[in-house]
């Protein structure tokens, strides 16, 4: 019996170059890139930033920076070039033939606007239906992507729902006209494992029920595993791989492709060893922090118990990490810790003193001895401060170095977090996401401290990048025996680096203990959910 023809290619990339402005690290965002995607089919990108994945997104939707110009190739969508179309025939095919989901919905979507009122704007700027019909419509969508009652909820704005919710409204509006082509570019980056694997599986499902293309953008091999069903590997603007995704999986042929799949951060079997003799520097008992916000014609409070009841103990030299989804209080925990919001009851015994009790002035000499690693280095970073302002201006501002020692640490501490000295008088917007993160790294360390909080610390980085990171913070602990608190929503990387594991679930504490009982044997109903939905578990 011959076999079935090949399915249908919709979209055809042939020898696409883009050249980058100015004096950059390569002359090209991508060059001589090709690759087909095929009716009905996944397609997935991968590679490390500044690989060229967005910005081959971009030339497809006709969105590229002014900056950047085509120097060659061509982009076929059933046969017409897309590179060689007018704005305006651009602006027809965008959404109805070819869609895209960004990788942050809150940025992308309108603050000032209801969900419900963008996703008609869609239908409005293509004349679809009548009034009534786009109304009908905005509700269908978001029944589709799985939110709750859609009748009410349309009527929210952005920042009134979760990350995973938004990423749903971004489906919905992408979706909207039905579209051939699905552009999704990491839209599951910075979502717990849960809210991850609930949105690979609705784009999955609503590709399968429309018969759609999709083209996901990813760093990450475990995703890939998931959902693809080919793969492309990208690597500083050229394809240096491509093919099935099990053979990819299964049998890389290029050095990149093995890298990036061996930084795919898995479980482990062994915990690390324990010395309970080390002396405790941080104890929390009963720690407690409510929201209350009034709303309503009556003025109702509403509570939420971020931080309900939570106890633990950590050691000299040893890391803790608290896992959970999105909202389950790991944050608001990290900023109880730090004094940077009040608890409401509890304990945390710092060096045997209670910083619960203490007023801000009188806790103020024990903050460069608890330091802060932030979620988004780049935000957290004064872009008028060159490093090496951001680095010294703390120390100087306690009185613990004058300007010139200052100086001299600061370049030390570059240096043990893997930067040049020359970095010391570069600005932040100068370095990759992974530079910076260890400019955040190296902020903390000025202190010296004893104990630091890690929030998020990995989350948004590259496998490649975040397995350099995580061997850093190991070799650091190593070196100086600080304490650390590890927040984090990727039990992989929890696996990894802690001693022990604390997970959170609507502020309260569902199970405590070490890596190997947490993710290889898990009590809990809710931390079992958690591990099942490890991306690239199954494959």
């Amino acid at each position: 019996m011959p076999n079935p023809p090949p399915p249908e290619v919709v979209l055809s990339m042939k020898g696409l170059s883009i050249v980058l402005p100015g004096l950059r690290d390569r002359p090209h965002a991508v060059r001589d890139v090709s690759l087909d995607l095929r009716m009905g089919e996944i397609l997935c990108i991968i590679g490390e930033s500044g690989s060229g994945k967005s910005v081959t997104a971009s030339a497809i939707m006709g969105l590229l920076p002014d900056a950047m110009r085509v120097e060659g190739g061509q982009v076929l969508f059933r046969g017409t070039d897309l590179l060689t179309l007018p704005e305006a025939r651009m602006r027809t095919l965008r959404g109805k033939s070819v869609s895209i989901i960004f990788q942050d919905p809150l940025s992308a979507l309108n603050p000032l606007m209801t969900i419900g009122a963008q996703i008609r704007e869609v239908l409005d700027a293509h004349h679809i239906g009548t009034i009534e019909g786009r109304a009908a419509r905005v509700v269908e969508m978001l029944t589709e992507v799985g939110l709750p009652d859609p009748p009410a909820i349309q009527h929210q704005y952005p920042f009134r729902l979760s990350g995973g919710q938004r990423q749903r409204v971004m489906i919905a509006m992408a979706l909207a006209l039905d579209p051939d082509i699905l552009i999704a570019d990491e839209p599951t980056t910075a979502l717990d494992v849960t809210t991850q694997a609930q949105i690979l599986s609705l784009i999955r499902a609503i590709q399968r029920r429309k018969g759609m293309s999709v083209l996901f953008i990813t760093h990450d091999f475990g995703v890939v595993a998931d959902i693809a069903d080919r793969v492309v590997v990208m690597e500083k603007g050229l394809v240096v791989e491509q093919g099935d995704a099990a053979q990819v999986l299964r049998a890389p042929a290029h050095a990149y492709t093995r890298k990036l799949i061996a930084a795919v951060p898995g479980l482990r079997d062994a915990d690390r060893p324990r010395d309970t003799e080390k002396p405790v520097v941080l104890e929390v008992r009963n720690l407690c922090k409510t929201y209350r916000t009034r709303s309503g014609f009556l003025s109702r409070v509403r509570e939420v118990r971020a931080v309900d009841d939570i106890s633990f103990t950590l050691r000299k030299g040893e890391t803790l990490g608290i896992v959970g989804e999105s909202g389950s209080g790991k944050s608001s925990m990290g900023k109880v810790l730090m004094k940077l919001i009040p608890a409401d009851g509890g304990e945390i015994r710092f060096q045997g003193e209670n910083t619960v009790a203490l007023t801000e002035d009188a806790f103020r000499p024990l903050r460069p001895r608890i330091q802060m690693i932030f979620q988004d280095p780049y935000a957290s970073l004064n872009p008028r401060f060159t490093v090496g302002q951001a680095l010294t201006v703390g120390p100087v501002a306690h009185a613990r170095l004058t300007r010139t020692a200052a100086r001299r640490k600061a370049q030390e501490v570059l240096g043990m977090v893997g930067l040049d000295a020359s970095a010391f008088d570069r600005y932040p917007h100068e370095f990759s996401g992974g530079q910076r993160q260890r400019v955040g790294i190296a902020r903390a360390l000025m202190f010296d401290p004893e104990v630091i909080v890690a929030d998020e610390a990995v989350s948004a980085l590259d496998v490649s990048i975040q397995a350099q990171v995580l061997d850093l913070l190991n070799d650091i602990q190593r070196r100086t025996r600080l304490a650390m608190v590890f927040i984090t929503h990727d039990l992989r990387v929890a696996s990894q680096i802690c001693d022990d594991v604390l997970v959170m679930h609507r502020g309260r504490m569902v199970e405590y203990g070490p890596p190997s009982q947490i993710f290889r044997a898990p009590r809990h109903a809710y931390t079992r959910s958690l591990v099942d939905a490890i991306p690239g578990r199954a494959a």
